[in-house]
């Protein structure tokens, strides 16, 4: 799939969001076939620095940033505000992801932009709303998860509740956000429906994604039933295999694969029923049991026995891993920056071929003078832009963390 015959081949995007929720929905975008024109501060989206910094990019930035153009504006001083008005003005969406009030300061928000541009979708991400008790707090992954409820769900052995190592409700963020401007976009295209301003918030999409534990939370109280038993993470000889014996036919061969075909009968287990209400004696009897053996052999014998199982891998064993190798999941790319880096392949997208514009992410205002002269501006124009640093052009940076983060407030 080229952009050229891509859904959403030359449709505009003026991307003004900066992290990863508001860039990972101007990336499918732009996976689609759109123009992405992202406009990042002087200092960089401080998604530039999450985490650990490889030259001017993280390893999220990388991610979510294929396939768009750089263009870096100080939206402090008007020539700057005007350049980005006149991208909105003839953008087909527009994104956003400052706290609520913030784009009217520059002419930006959604009154402004619709007064111009009557059939933009506009989209605002936020971490609780547009309005609200809570709208002027800022919201980061972590705190999202301790707020909506999931680390209740992601305890380790004392009790304690624990993040999920990444940064999850951004990227399901990202993930509805899209769909949801997809739907403005049909909407307008085939039913002739007019723009729309989208509310994005971390917090609705993370309840959104936790909407079937929330309920199940109601009707069962913080404890829930557990799905079945044996059912959990197992150590092995050498690491460790995960393990869904719940079913009658499963559980019976299981016990026959730990040499202990009598559980079966014993009627503490012969049911399902029985086996969840006896969860920890069960569990603490098999334990022991898988330990002896290695986690490739008990994927291989559960797996003859038809048992739904597989090993517990970190990242480089499931590069590895023959189905991954054979579904071509994932896409070795090379940076310039970075060197070589695994790209998976997103479900649905064709892979951007290697060295392709799709396969990288942008150095800070890499593009800022191409996208400026297609709006009109003159290269005299642009360099009297550059001078008084309302633009910047193709900076490459080693951008300080704590700034960036000031930068996109």
């Amino acid at each position: 799939m080229t952009t050229d015959h891509a859904a959403y081949a030359g449709l505009r995007v003026c991307d003004l969001t900066q992290g990863v929720a508001g860039p990972h929905c101007a990336f499918l975008l732009a996976q689609h076939g759109a123009d992405v024109v992202k406009i990042e501060p002087p200092g960089g989206d401080w998604g530039r620095g999450i985490g650990k910094r490889h030259g001017p990019y993280s390893a999220f930035f990388l991610q979510v940033n294929r396939g768009k153009r750089s263009l870096a504006l100080d939206l402090k001083q008007a020539e700057a505000r005007d350049a980005a008005t006149r991208i909105a003005a003839k953008a087909d969406i527009v994104l956003e992801a400052f706290r609520p009030g913030v784009t009217a300061r520059f002419g930006l928000d959604y009154e402004s932009v619709r007064a111009v541009n009557p059939g933009v979708i506009y989209l605002s991400v936020t971490g609780y709303g547009q309005t609200g008790p809570w709208s002027d707090r800022p919201l980061t992954d972590s705190i999202a998860q301790a707020v909506t409820g999931m680390m209740s769900m992601n305890r380790d052995k004392d009790g304690l509740p624990q993040r999920v190592g990444m940064i999850a409700i951004d990227v399901m963020t990202g993930l509805y956000a899209f769909q949801a401007v997809s739907a403005a976009l049909y909407a307008r295209t085939v039913q002739g429906a007019p723009g729309r301003h989208i509310d994005m918030s971390l917090q609705q999409s993370a309840g959104a994604f936790m909407a079937a534990k929330m309920i199940e939370y109601h009707l069962e109280g913080p404890m829930p039933q557990v799905v079945g038993v044996p059912v959990g993470t197992f150590e092995s000889a050498d690491g460790f295999v995960n393990i869904n014996a719940r079913r009658e036919k499963h559980f019976e061969a299981l016990c026959g694969l730990v040499g202990r075909p009598e559980l079966v009968q014993d009627p503490r287990y012969a049911t399902y029923e029985a086996r969840i209400e006896n969860e920890a004696a069960l569990m603490a009897l098999l334990r022991p049991l898988v330990r002896e053996r290695s986690t490739a052999e008990w994927v291989r014998l559960l797996g003859e026995a038809d048992i739904i199982a597989g090993p517990v891998n970190d990242f480089g064993a499931y590069f590895r891993e023959p189905q991954v190798l054979h579904n071509e999941s994932v896409a070795w790319q090379e940076h310039d920056a970075v060197g070589r880096v695994p790209m998976h392949v997103v479900p649905g997208i064709e892979t951007a071929p290697e060295g392709s514009f799709l396969a990288s992410a942008p150095d800070l205002g890499a593009h800022s003078r191409a996208v400026l002269r297609e709006y009109g501006y003159t290269d005299r124009e642009i360099d009297g832009m550059t001078a008084s640093g309302a633009a910047i052009e193709g900076a490459r940076m080693d951008m300080d963390r704590t700034a960036a983060q000031a930068a996109a407030d």
